[in-house]
């Protein structure tokens, strides 16, 4: 029986995958040795926790930060049911995320573990042409990727029938309702099969995220990966204080001294990164940019550059903040300070990825103490000074002009604090 807080809720599990393996998952043989050629060794503990009750048709909710394997733990039931044939109970499943690259990136991925004769996929979000997504949905195309501004355009349109899916998935929950899908998601929803199988993922589970799976879930299993938070132990992570008018020339040293493998590089408003970016490419080679007022047909172009080593420092806004999966990426630097703290956790989740080891660097001004020590007490964990030498200076300081505070003593991450909305800025 799950355990339940003051309020009645019931509570997530928390689930340890040790020990194993894909074959223990009830996966059937065609799809272990598509995971087999396509790479995968053994479950990460978002797969091992949700994969199984997908399987056994449940509807799930899966937290999970990002970095831990979720992608794959969402398509593998689908694509596991959908290899039987024509007549499977899951001819055709809908998944919906936030932004175009992490739409373009889960295709990708399907495409990377499907069996040879694997269901077709497509990309349906926005700054794409409509001919061709127009075509594939007529088609009944099994595996739909989208956004849910861009479904519901097709749904209007009356070029995409929402009755098809069986299996729906909602993926960075959390970060579609930050960036005002709601009535969107709700609208697709409330259209797709009442007897559909719906999974929900999410890296927090704020107040409005539970009303969704309240609504459109039924008696959903509930698997929390959050005891140990993976991600962001595996990175070094420290802050620079540094007056605002000497970030750009703190950034050049660092990238000159440590010679990052690829990097990226966050800052807050569009116009920054144009700015930031035009500064950079006249002393830095293999610099590019993104954010959301770029061409889709651009930013496509950059994010696949970025994925095949051609771009090393890539300067985004948040566009690219939860998601975007690159193996190479050795260092974040999170020039400007988020005012959310969640934003900066998933900021330096684009390293560290799965396992591997990273770098996250947050340069902030004398005036940001506040932020920094919001970020500190969401990760339950005090930064690194970092001293550069010629750009010495002091810890900035809170407004009240107080020591930060020490780490919260507490086993658990703080998870699912709302500090304020930032996707306005993308």
């Amino acid at each position: 029986m799950e355990s339940q807080d003051k309020t009645g809720e019931p509570q997530p599990k928390t689930t340890d995958s040790s020990g194993k393996s894909f074959e223990e998952l009830g996966l059937r043989a065609e799809t272990l040795a598509s995971l087999a050629r396509a790479g995968y060794t053994k479950p990460t503990p978002i797969q091992a926790g949700v994969i199984p009750y997908a399987l056994a048709g449940h509807d799930v909710i899966g937290q999970a930060q990002t970095g831990t394997g979720k992608t794959a733990s969402i398509l593998l039931p689908f694509l596991n049911a959908w290899s039987r044939g024509k007549d499977s109970k899951y001819a055709q499943a809908l998944i919906l995320v936030p932004t175009r690259e992490l739409a373009a990136q889960v295709v990708e991925e399907a495409r990377n573990i499907l069996p040879e004769d694997g269901p077709e996929s497509i990309v349906v979000c926005g700054g794409q042409s409509m001919g061709p997504q127009v075509r594939a949905l007529g088609r009944k195309v099994p595996l739909i990727v989208g956004t849910p501004g861009r479904v519901i355009d097709h749904l209007m349109r009356g070029t995409f029938v929402p009755a098809g899916p069986q299996y729906v998935v909602l993926d960075e929950a959390d970060r579609m309702l930050d960036i005002g899908f709601r009535p969107d998601i709700e609208k697709i929803l409330r259209r797709c099969p009442e007897d559909r199988q719906t999974l929900l993922l999410s890296a927090t589970l704020p107040d409005d995220v539970l009303k969704l799976t309240q609504r459109y879930q039924r008696d959903p299993k509930q698997v929390r990966i959050a005891s140990e938070q993976p991600t962001v132990k595996k990175i070094r992570q420290s802050y620079a204080s540094v007056e605002e008018d000497r970030k750009l020339s703190l950034l050049l040293r660092i990238l000159k001294d440590e010679k990052p493998t690829q990097s990226i590089i966050f800052v807050e408003r569009k116009r920054w990164a144009e700015n930031l970016y035009s500064s950079l490419r006249k002393d830095i080679p293999g610099v590019s940019m993104i954010h959301g007022d770029l061409p889709q047909g651009m930013r496509d172009k950059v994010m696949e550059a970025f994925r095949q080593g051609r771009i090393k420092h890539l300067v985004a806004t948040d566009v690219v903040g939860r998601g975007i999966d690159v193996k190479d990426i050795s260092h974040v630097f999170n020039y400007d300070i988020p005012e959310d703290p969640e934003a900066y956790v998933h900021r330096i989740g684009r390293t560290g990825r799965i396992g591997a080891n990273g770098i996250a660097i947050a340069f902030v001004s004398p005036d940001q103490g506040e932020r920094l020590t919001n970020v500190e007490m969401f990760i339950n964990q005090i930064l690194e000074k970092r001293e550069t030498e010629g750009f010495e200076s002091v810890r900035p300081k809170d407004p009240v002009g107080e020591k930060p505070p020490e780490a919260p003593k507490q086993s658990q991450p703080v998870f699912g604090r709302r500090v304020k909305k930032y996707s306005n800025r993308l």
